[in-house]
C-alpha cells in the first residue's frame, strides 16, 4: 500500500480522530469516578487525628 496518497492521510485521519475521541472519553470517565471513590474512602477527622 503506497503511503502517500491523499486517500491514506485521510484514513489515519480517521483513525487519530476516533482515537481522540476514546481518550477524551476516558478521561471524562475517570473524572466521573472521582467523586464516588472519594465517597467509599471516607475519613473522619477524629480517627486521623486519634492516631492508632
Amino acid at each position: 500500500m503506497n503511503k502517500d496518497t491523499v486517500a491514506f492521510a485521510i484514513i489515519l485521519s480517521l483513525i487519530d480522530f476516533i482515537l481522540s475521541i476514546v481518550m477524551i472519553s476516558g478521561i471524562g470517565l475517570i473524572l466521573t469516578w472521582l467523586p464516588l471513590l472519594n465517597r467509599l474512602g471516607k475519613l473522619d477527622d477524629e480517627t486521623i487525628r486519634g492516631g492508632h
